[in-house]
């Protein structure tokens, strides 16, 4: 058999399977947006609305609030996450008592299903029998109880969010920074370069497509936050953590709202392509031109 005609034979049942979990899907769900469909109505047919959804959603101040609170999140999340993960990756790349050991708890949060994530951190935050509660208390005598507090509410779902995911960064940016040659590091060492130097010019150029790369991927993880929050918060207090993730399940679920929930999630997509796009353009796009 042909080369190429093997190539394609080992590939078609990853195709396949692509094909109709992800652009089937896809395509059922732009369709489903331009419908009103209640599937647990008396008369479940679902009606075609053409763009009235996706009018709805424009001056819908609900998904208008949970958008901005859901770019609030996805920044403070994926920024700390990114800076925490570096540090944690250069750790990591220097031989230490208990790397091993450290390395694997480190990691710990990856294996672990987002809604089980959510409990955990419901326990640890209850004002009564959470341990954070208790030690904010003991130490700076704060009472932390976020059913009532917005900022606090906001706050621990951001921190549960980097504890959840910065493993994720930290072993990217340790793949990148283990594929570094040593020789311009040298180089810069003879010339007298500073370790601010050596960094701002020779690494993060160096690792700028991981760093990207694990961005987009945190990005569009973020951008769809729902389990560990609903776990966590339900979305409350009031709408302080009710992410567009959280947004679309209320809409979807328990309000059988199949067609406007659609709708929101093609819009949140599209969102999402156009942020991941501004950062390639910004980032990755010059760099590619200048070379060219």
């Amino acid at each position: 058999m042909h080369p190429n005609k093997l190539g394609w034979l080992l590939l078609a049942p990853t195709m396949l399977i692509l094909f109709l979990f992800g652009v089937v899907p896809f395509f059922y769900v732009i369709w489903v947006s331009f419908h009103q469909w209640n599937p647990f109505a008396a008369d479940p047919s679902m009606i075609f609305n053409w763009a009235s959804n996706y009018r709805q959603l424009v001056f819908d101040a609900q998904f208008m609030a949970s958008l901005g609170v859901t770019l609030a999140f996805v920044f403070f999340a994926v920024l700390s996450e990114l800076v925490i993960g570096y540090l944690l990756a250069q750790a990591f790349m220097k031989d230490f008592p208990g790397k091993a050991f450290f390395r694997t708890i480190h990691t710990l949060p990856l294996i672990m299903a987002p809604i089980i994530v959510g409990s955990i951190w419901k326990l640890m935050t209850t004002p009564s029998i959470g341990i954070i509660p208790s030690l904010l208390d003991s130490w700076f005598g704060y009472n932390l109880n976020i059913g009532q507090s917005a900022m606090a509410a906001f706050i621990t779902t951001v921190v549960m969010d980097i504890w959840h995911w910065t493993p994720l960064v930290t072993l990217s940016l340790i793949a990148a920074l283990v594929s570094l040659p040593a020789d311009p590091f040298e180089q810069a060492q003879i010339d007298g370069a500073n370790k601010r130097q050596i960094f701002w010019h020779i690494t993060l150029p160096m690792i700028r497509p991981a760093i990207i790369a694990t961005v987009f991927i945190r990005l569009m993880d973020a951008m769809r936050t729902v389990d560990e929050v609903l776990m966590l918060t339900g979305g409350g207090p009031g709408s302080a953590t009710r992410y567009v993730g959280v947004h679309i399940f209320k809409e979807v679920f328990p309000r059988t709202n199949y067609g406007y929930g659609s709708a929101i999630s093609v819009i949140v997509l599209y969102l999402t392509i156009v942020v991941c796009w501004l950062l390639y353009v910004g980032l990755i796009a010059p760099r590619n031109t200048k070379k060219g």
